[in-house]
Order: structure tokens, then C-alpha cells, then sequence
């Protein structure tokens, strides 16, 4: 079976993928000035790269793989001390609020749809304020752990920290804002 070879076509970038990518990036930066810039950075990072393009992913996965680097990079300017460890996503140890995640306490059999949709929109928010209140070391490592889904090994080889570093950031930085969503979100 012979490889399909997949070829770039920069002039068509910007129409076919940068929606995609400013989507993609604002969800991990949490700032469209600065998702634009990542994305134009990934772009032109890309025309300078492309005689390195093999063919052997489709042109999306090898921009957005270039947009990773690109996220990664800012975060690794803007943060000097960092944390290692990988933390399963548990806000509550035991009791009955034990759970996996903050959605999972969100009442889900609501008639009305739109105030469905108005309270997952307001309980977004609030989680992504308590990330924001968050030392700045620990949002960019959880953003990268359970936002962004990156491997352990490779958020700590490029924040060059070690796991357990990494562990004990996850683990205060879920305290942290298991903390804030009971003051701000549950218990109002």
C-alpha cells in the first residue's frame, strides 16, 4: 500500500486553518491577542520550515504541531521556576463529592436547555476565573496537564522540571481552585 503524500499550500492557510488554530490556541492561553500572535508565529514559522514538510501528516497536524511548540515556547519564557507531577483530576478524595471533575457536581437534568447552557457557561467562566487566581506556575502547568492534555514526560521536559515537581504543582494548584469553586461557585 503506497503512503498518500500530503502537500502544503501557505496561500491558503490563513482560510483554511486559522480559525482552527486561534480556536485551538485560545483555549490554552486564554488571550486573543496573544492566541493571534501564537497563531501568526506558527504560520510563519512554517513558510521558514517548509522544505523540512515530508508529507507524512496532513498540513493541519503539521501546523498545529508548530503552534504546540509555539504555546509551549511562551510558557516557558513567561515562567522560570516550574513544577513536575501528574495528579489524577480529583477534586474530592472521599465523601459524596467524590468526583472526577467540577462538571460532574452541575445538576444535569434541567427541562429548560438554555439555562442548561446559560449555567455550563457561567460554571466555564468560573472555573477559568479560579485558573486565572492561580500562582502563575501552577495555571500554566494544570492548563497544560488537564487543559491541554499533554504527557507528564513532555510537560516536564520542556519546562525542564522533574515529575514529582510536577505532581506536587497539580496537586496544590486542584486545591487551590477546589477551593475557590466551593467559595465562589458551590456555595452560592
Amino acid at each position: 500500500m503506497k503512503e498518500e503524500k500530503h502537500a502544503l499550500t501557505p496561500n491558503k492557510w490563513i482560510d483554511n486553518y486559522a480559525d482552527y488554530l486561534y480556536n485551538f490556541t485560545i483555549s490554552r492561553v486564554n488571550n486573543s491577542d496573544l492566541a493571534k500572535d501564537l497563531v501568526q508565529e506558527a504560520f510563519l514559522a512554517g513558510l521558514k520550515s517548509a522544505k523540512s514538510f515530508q508529507g507524512k501528516a496532513t498540513e493541519r497536524t503539521w501546523l498545529v504541531s508548530i503552534l504546540k511548540r509555539k504555546i509551549i515556547d511562551h510558557y516557558r519564557k513567561t515562567n522560570s521556576k516550574k513544577g513536575q507531577a501528574e495528579v489524577r483530576m480529583n477534586f474530592y478524595d472521599d465523601g459524596e463529592n467524590k468526583g472526577s471533575w467540577l462538571e460532574e457536581r452541575v445538576p444535569q437534568n434541567w427541562d429548560n436547555a438554555s439555562e442548561n447552557q446559560i449555567e455550563n457557561e457561567e460554571l466555564r467562566n468560573q472555573i477559568e476565573a479560579c485558573i486565572n487566581n492561580l500562582p502563575e506556575k501552577y495555571a500554566l502547568v494544570f492548563r497544560m496537564k488537564t487543559v491541554q492534555e499533554f504527557e507528564t514526560e513532555e510537560i516536564c521536559k520542556e519546562l525542564d522540571i522533574t515529575s514529582s515537581n510536577l505532581w506536587v504543582m497539580i496537586h496544590r494548584a486542584r486545591t487551590q481552585l477546589r477551593k475557590c469553586m466551593e467559595d465562589n461557585w458551590f456555595n452560592n
